[in-house]
């Protein structure tokens, strides 16, 4: 089959060949409805655009992508932008940003429009996984896709992960240790659009547990799951505040909801580690300043290990380890501390 070419993708979008041009070039200035009608055809026909003159030279367009679930100015997304951002720099590329792409449409709007534009050297995915026809479409534009902490490294040439389960089950299995015999792990609700990393965590917890319920009878343990959005922590929050029994540890999906809990719950005369332990994940900013004990990860090496890995892709270089699974190291402090039978 011949390659389709600007004629082709106009007339099967019956649109003018200048519409097409627009529609890449400065997509800004066409209609979102002629845009879309544009790249379903272009789509359709595998057409890709060329690159610039510039880039046509060295074959490259010294830019990537990089795709995250959620925003850039959260604690874990921004450190993974820095690390890869410390390599990319330096080595002359810059990072295109795609937030959010956690929608049918989002998702939609990337995997078919990337391709066709072709205008990235490499794609980074940030904690999820991507599905056989989204990594179909980028392998049509024949560049490495990176996965930085993706539950699945299916459809990835390379990629570096933290064992979030296994850091999860230490987490636990650390306030089962304790003899903490309430324990609630706290967490939000499972995306319905797509595959994410957090909820191995979950799993890692419920699997703690199970094994020590054969010589713990006396442990009782539960998943309290609260809506995804902002307010996922005074969610968690009202959800502990109205079980029949206030539990004696807490072990929370991410610190980002364990520091509003132990700062809250201290108004409602629940106080850690006089009352209940609590445990983080992540040990991200403010985790040291309340003396939150939990288990720390590193994005920003992450990054760094993605991004080289990626660098070295581009230059058509055989990678020893493409895939990589970093572990969650437990740090201990003062929010935690041995179980105590309530007077």
């Amino acid at each position: 089959m011949d390659k389709a070419g600007i004629r082709e993708v106009a007339k099967a979008a019956g649109v003018s060949i200048s519409t097409v041009s627009r529609t890449f070039a400065h997509p800004e200035i066409v209609s979102e409805k002629t845009r879309r009608k544009v790249m379903q055809a272009a789509d359709k026909l595998h057409f890709n655009i060329s690159r610039s003159a510039a880039a046509l030279k060295s074959g490259q367009t010294f830019r990537v992508a990089l795709l995250m679930n959620e925003e850039i100015t959260s604690w874990f997304n921004n450190e993974i932008f820095a690390g890869i951002n410390s390599i990319m720099h330096e080595a002359g590329y810059d990072i295109s940003i795609f937030q959010h792409i956690d929608t049918a449409e989002t998702r939609r709007k990337f995997f078919v429009e990337m391709p066709v534009r072709r205008n990235v050297d490499a794609v980074f995915v940030a904690s999820f996984a991507i599905d056989d026809k989204e990594v179909e479409q980028l392998k049509r534009i024949n560049v490495p896709i990176i996965g930085i902490n993706t539950p699945s490294v299916n459809g990835f040439d390379a990629s570096v992960s933290i064992d979030d389960e296994n850091g999860m089950y230490k987490a636990a299995q650390h306030l089962i240790n304790l003899g903490h015999r309430h324990i609630v792990y706290a967490c939000s609700a499972a995306s319905e659009t797509m595959d994410s990393s957090i909820d191995a965590r979950g799993r890692g917890f419920i699997r703690a547990c199970e094994n020590a319920a054969a010589t713990r009878p006396d442990l009782n343990w539960q998943v309290l799951t609260v809506p995804r959005g902002r307010d996922f922590a005074d969610s968690a929050l009202a959800a502990l505040l109205a079980l029949d029994s206030f539990p004696d540890a807490i072990c929370c999906q991410m610190d980002m909801m364990a520091i509003p809990l132990v700062l809250k719950l201290e108004r409602y005369g629940h106080r850690t580690p006089r009352d209940y332990s609590i445990i983080g994940f992540d040990d991200s900013p403010y985790a040291d300043t309340i003396n939150l004990t939990t288990m720390r990860q590193d994005p920003f090496a992450m990054g760094r290990t993605a991004a080289i890995k990626a660098v070295k892709l581009i230059n058509g270089e055989q990678l020893e380890t493409p895939h990589e699974i970093v572990q969650a190291r437990l740090v201990l402090r003062e929010s935690d501390a041995l179980y105590q039978a309530r007077k």
